[in-house]
């Protein structure tokens, strides 16, 4: 079950909120219009995963007004107006009040209930969101995951990954992967559709992380899918294709890691574009100034591909061995005009696949995201498979 997936199903709990227990006052057992409400009148502390509920005996509801700390709390009524219930979970630390109002065969009822939820011992919220503006433009390529760090570990899983949403202009299967308490990411099952626009919202305001750690606000990120461009870049050709929207438009030649020693083999796999950098300055990642094997150097226009300092770039003094060698220390090298051509026609998320090498790209180092199949990806999430709603 989803939130956003069927707003009038009013015993559904979409929105993460915990089953409601025991039982409701009624106002007695006679046969008179009445109306119940849960949590009870006058009760404190009430946790906040529960939602708010109000129904009508030998009746029906004709209005039910909510407000929490002063603002409104809204809700859906059944179709046949004997139940109402909140579209959110209540929120931690609240005053809230229910006015109901109810008419029936016997006459008509009024309910006045106020009660008080528990307050958070702690809030959680997002540290990181991606894609973000500043990185991407919120246009992004078709491998573009969307990837979380929140600022509490979650222990929770379920009640949060149920009120991470994704719409899509086009239908795509997706799933949450939790790596870690405090990272969960979500793809779809094969790349996003080209030209999709995507709307992912996080309905966090209220709900429980953790014990006693309850979410701090919403949070909104709309981004568009581009044009698909997938490079494949093969070490044993010395190659990298090309393709836009399923056209190849270059073939290059390329020269990979030399793969003397472990660390300078191109991990083979499925990379994204991390970033696109007019200027890097590359240094050996296990060796210092005056060390064997130390080196530091100056490359243009790059983009970076995983964590462990592999990039595209231009490499003009590896432009003879480009097509026929493999002797970088790990990064792909183009010659200088290519290599500006593609740091400039890359979108953050682009696929960049190698292949041809026995060093496989981890998941985890940088957005490998990929690496791992379906089932794979589907074990770490707490709902399983998730189809996009309508955007």
């Amino acid at each position: 079950m989803r939130a956003g997936a069927g707003a009038l199903a009013l015993l559904v709990l979409t929105t993460g909120c915990a089953a409601l227990s025991g039982g409701s006052d009624d106002g007695g057992t006679s046969r008179r219009t009445a109306i119940t409400v849960t949590p009870l009148d006058g009760a404190r502390d009430m946790p906040p995963e529960l939602p708010i509920t109000v129904g009508a005996v030998d009746g029906k509801l004709t209005s039910v007004t909510v407000r929490a700390g002063g603002q409104p709390v809204p809700g859906l009524f059944s179709p046949d107006h004997t139940q109402w219930r909140s579209q959110r979970c209540m929120a931690p630390g609240l005053s809230y009040e229910v006015v109901a109002h109810a008419t029936g065969p016997s006459g008509a009822a009024d309910r006045t209930v106020r009660f008080t939820t528990r307050a958070a011992a702690k809030t959680f919220a997002i540290d990181t969101l991606l894609p973000s503006k500043q990185d991407t433009g919120l246009k992004v390529g078709v491998g573009m995951p969307i990837m979380i760090t929140f600022s509490q570990p979650i222990t929770d899983r379920v009640s949060v990954e149920r009120n991470l949403i994704v719409e899509a202009s086009k239908p795509i299967d997706g799933a949450w992967h939790w790596y870690d308490a405090k990272n969960v990411v979500f793809r779809p099952k094969q790349y996003w559709p080209a030209y999709t626009k995507v709307k992912f919202i996080a309905r966090l305001a209220g709900i429980r992380g953790a014990d006693g750690v309850y979410g701090k606000q919403d949070y909104v990120r709309e981004f568009e899918i581009g044009r698909s461009q997938i490079s494949v870049a093969n070490t044993q050709t010395h190659y990298m294709t090309i393709e836009q929207d399923g056209k190849q438009i270059h073939n290059w030649p390329i020269s990979a890691g030399m793969a003397d020693v472990y660390r300078h083999t191109t991990t083979s796999g499925i990379h994204l574009a991390m970033s696109r950098e007019d200027v890097t300055v590359m240094t050996s990642p296990d060796a210092g100034p005056g060390q064997a094997g130390y080196y530091q150097t100056t490359v243009y226009d790059t983009v970076r591909i995983s964590n462990s300092g592999e990039y595209v770039h231009g490499a003009p003094w590896s432009v003879g061995d480009q097509g026929n060698s493999n002797v970088s220390h790990g990064c792909v090298n183009l010659s200088p005009e290519r290599a500006k051509w593609f740091k400039n026609n890359t979108l953050i998320g682009d696929p960049i696949v190698v292949t041809g090498t026995k060093r496989e790209l981890e998941p985890t180092n940088g957005w490998g995201h990929w690496q791992e199949s379906w089932p794979q990806w589907l074990k770490w999430s707490r709902l399983r498979d998730a189809p996009s709603d309508p955007l």
